[in-house]
């Protein structure tokens, strides 16, 4: 089993900035995926920032230029740098992350908590 803990979320006022990290632990051969998630009221849950194995990454056209997606291999915690912060950007943000247990293992899909970024005008 993996266990993720999510953290940094906030109220924040338009044009901040935030800092969301999401820490795996638990049965971790290796992470193949780690990604951020959003999902407002009312709205269905979408991509933010997604980072592959290799280090390839790929933001939604709201997040490019704003938000940063990072990663700490040694600690297994990826990290979501957030700037010039939007009304819009408020939902609760859910960290996404592919781990094999094992060599033999395949991959299994966890999601955090989630946490709540709110942005005021």
């Amino acid at each position: 089993q993996v266990q993720l803990v999510e953290s940094g979320g906030g109220l924040v006022q338009a044009g901040g900035s935030l800092r969301l990290s999401c820490a795996a632990s638990g049965s971790i051969f290796s992470i193949n995926f780690m990604g951020w998630y959003r999902q407002a009221p009312g709205k269905q849950r979408e991509l933010v920032a997604v980072m592959h194995t290799g280090g390839r990454t790929n933001y939604a056209d709201s997040a490019k230029g704003r938000f940063t997606i990072s990663r700490d291999s040694a600690k297994n915690t990826v990290y979501l740098q957030m700037n010039s912060l939007k009304p819009e950007d408020t939902a609760v943000y859910y960290c996404n992350v592919v781990v094999s247990a094992t060599s033999f293992s395949g991959p299994v899909d966890y999601w955090g908590q989630g946490t709540q970024v709110t942005v005021s005008s």
